[in-house]
């Protein structure tokens, strides 16, 4: 069944590169229309991703094997918890710096309903709190959640490991949209902050004249 598991995961990531990709944006827009675009199709992706993702993890119990590989216990345990907690603050506090509504649509629909005129503006580009700790830091609180799990059998640790390599590989795809987006302000912040694991971007030294 772990076969099974990993089509289902394979053909989870596929859909959901898909609609994240320039192709079919670019069919959204021949559809429906530029405004129509700038206004629904964040919602309509969130969404999507929400309710495939949901699915895919609601399988994994009937898929994956339940035997155990490890567990905390007293005190390590707690040390657990704590990584847990830091990941649900650090998500809600990158979700926070980049305006939520923003992040999950609902921005962009009300702009459309309000038959707003022009262009929707890109969000600005922000480097601040997590963002100044890593570029990806809602993948990487995501990570620190799942990877603190007390209790860690072998289907958890497949699909935590599938999801790592999933965001890992992602982030490189959406980063291309974003030095797009931003221009050389973002490409400098690739420069200074690490990809999704914090210190490990060195300093660059000053070239002596």
């Amino acid at each position: 069944m772990i076969i099974g598991f990993i089509f289902l995961f394979i053909l989870w990531a596929v859909l959901h590169s898909v609609t994240a990709g320039f192709g079919m944006k670019r069919l959204f827009r021949q559809r429906f229309g530029e405004k129509a675009y700038a206004g629904w199709y964040r919602l309509l992706f969130n969404l999507f991703a929400i309710v495939s993702f949901t699915a895919l993890y609601l399988l994994i119990p009937a898929l994956l094997p339940h035997t155990v590989v490890w567990t905390w216990q007293p005190p390590t345990i707690y040390l657990a918890y704590a990584m847990i907690l830091i990941g649900i603050v650090g998500l809600i506090a990158s979700l926070w710096v980049t305006n939520i509504w923003d992040f999950i649509g609902v921005r962009q629909v009300v702009w459309y309903l309000r038959g707003a005129k022009g262009e929707m503006p890109i969000p600005p580009f922000t480097a601040a709190g997590p963002y100044a700790l890593v570029r990806h830091p809602l993948y990487f609180f995501t990570l620190l959640v799942l990877w603190a799990n007390p209790v860690m059998t072998i289907g958890s640790l497949i699909f935590y490991a599938a999801i790592t390599l999933y965001f890992w590989i992602g982030s490189y795809y959406e980063e291309r949209k974003l030095a797009r987006d931003y221009g050389r302000p973002y490409t400098e912040y690739m420069q200074r902050v690490p990809r999704m694991i914090p210190f490990t971007k060195l300093p660059r030294r000053e070239t002596a004249v």
